[in-house]
């Protein structure tokens, strides 16, 4: 099996944009071997993060890149990056229920309790970069 090394990069600004990165992540995370249910965890926590782009900033990028782990297990790093508005209260973005939207507010919290490593930085004004990984194990 042939796996990139290589990043790949998805412009985000539509729905439809949306769609292609999670089909993207998900195809390279079957590359790497992650089960079926990865695949679906991996594919909801690129549906949240770009549509957050799409939500928030209007236009950005996803990252994705296969990784190695200190055991040699591989991995996915994703990487959702915009220039919007950023994130005024990071710590209570992070809470479950917590929406600027009218949404449900599952969002970051979810993407976080989806993925096994998880990093968020945002400056109110210069945008967001939410930073995730996930382990074949």
């Amino acid at each position: 099996m042939l796996i990139p090394t290589e990043e790949t990069r998805v412009v985000v600004s539509t729905e439809a944009d949306i769609i292609a990165a999670r089909q993207m992540a998900r195809e390279l995370a079957a590359d790497l071997g992650f089960a079926s249910a990865d695949l679906t965890l991996i594919s909801t926590a690129i549906s949240e993060l770009a549509r957050n782009i799409v939500r928030y900033a209007m236009h950005g990028e996803i990252i994705l890149m296969p990784i190695n782990g200190k055991n040699g297990c591989p991995g996915i790093l994703i990487i959702a990056r915009d220039e919007g508005p950023g994130i005024p209260d990071v710590s209570e973005a992070m809470q479950d229920g917590y929406s600027t939207s009218g949404s449900l507010g599952l969002g970051l919290p979810g993407v976080k309790r989806l993925m096994d490593e998880f990093e968020i930085k945002s400056e109110p004004g210069s945008g967001t970069t939410v930073t995730v990984k996930k382990w074949t194990h």
